[in-house]
């Protein structure tokens, strides 16, 4: 089955990133901080991960908060209101609630009543799958206005007696508002999302659901916090993210080379090395913030994107590419010219 984007649209439109912005908790948690929680160091955290610090959620925040702080960010950035947005997805696997959707919590708080909404539920891979949904809306012309944010509260189902995984995670969001546009820029040139349902044991969290719902008394209290097997992860991660990247550069006619900036998930700095040294990428051209913000999941890419725009590190005739994996097992890309 082909699950790409083409990069042919028959109606000329093309789907542009006009504006984007992010929103992480002011609470920061150090690497220092986590040595007073579990047996571990500051040393060993950034030697594994590159992690320093997170920002935390403080407990009467939530979700749709910094998802919709990150969507004004954007907004205002695009210089388009609410009222003229006509989409609003939101990837998460940390939502407002059961239903409804984070979306449409995001929604209403915007005052986007024009607008429809819906979540993504594909992990860190949200964002990007998101994009590829943006970009065959607007170059079908039925849309002129969408959001695509990410948006994760992680820290609220982070399980802080497992040394492995609690060093890894924080709370933040990310946003762009993807524009039709019938001028001569490229914008959201292509885009690929891929998944395997058989490895969903690598990255999850099985409660609650139908499978193990709430009025069902749990084998393990710690079944309502993400499980993660970080080496199968790794390695999986490594060779899907190198092989999407193949499939980019195939497809758009480019080379490793021609890419200005490459913004992969930020789960980790040493599965993002690896993947650099695969696909010879110059580490000048790897964008990484991993250090201050930790994995943030679907909100990790957009959050880095909006920081790169807002650093000058993205500047017109730019092609940017952007890549995550994550639990489904999840993993997609969109190559972006700016």
């Amino acid at each position: 089955m082909d699950n790409s984007a083409d990069t042919c649209p028959s109606s000329g439109y093309h789907p542009i990133i006009k504006g984007t912005g992010s929103h992480v908790p002011e609470k920061i948690l150090t690497n220092e901080d986590l040595t007073r929680i579990v047996d571990t160091s500051d040393e060993w955290i950034t030697t594994r991960t590159g992690i320093k610090t997170r920002h935390v959620v403080s407990e009467d925040q939530s979700t749709a908060m910094l998802a919709t702080e990150a969507a004004r960010k954007a907004l205002d950035s695009a210089g388009v209101v609410a009222t003229e947005v006509d989409l609003i997805m939101v990837g998460t696997v940390t939502p407002e609630m059961v239903f409804p959707s984070t979306a449409c919590f995001v929604q209403d708080a915007l005052g986007a009543v024009n607008a429809w909404a819906f979540d993504l539920a594909a992990a860190c891979s949200g964002f990007v799958y998101g994009l590829c949904i943006a970009q065959q809306f607007i170059r079908t012309g039925r849309y002129k206005n969408i959001l695509v944010i990410g948006a994760e509260t992680l820290t609220k189902i982070t399980n802080y007696q497992d040394r492995q995984s609690c060093i890894l995670f924080g709370d933040g969001a990310g946003a762009a508002l993807v524009q039709r546009s019938d001028g001569p820029s490229r914008g959201i040139m292509y885009g690929s999302c891929a998944a395997d349902g058989s490895g969903w044991t690598s990255l999850n969290c099985l409660a609650y659901g139908s499978r193990h719902p709430v009025t069902k008394p749990l084998d393990d209290p710690n079944m309502v916090l993400m499980n993660i097997n970080g080496r199968e992860v790794y390695h999986l991660a490594v060779r899907r993210i190198v092989e999407m990247v193949e499939d980019c550069m195939e497809n758009c006619h480019l080379s490793i080379e021609d890419i200005s900036l490459f913004i992969p998930h930020q789960m980790n700095a040493r599965i993002i090395e690896s993947v650099g040294k695969r696909l010879k990428f110059n580490n000048d051209r790897i964008f990484i913030n991993i250090d201050k913000y930790g994995n943030t999941s679907a909100a990790s890419i957009p959050i880095a994107l909006d920081e790169c725009v807002r650093q000058g590190r993205i500047t017109t005739g730019d092609i940017v590419l952007l890549v995550a994996f994550g639990g489904g097992l999840t993993w997609g890309a969109n190559v972006i010219e700016f």
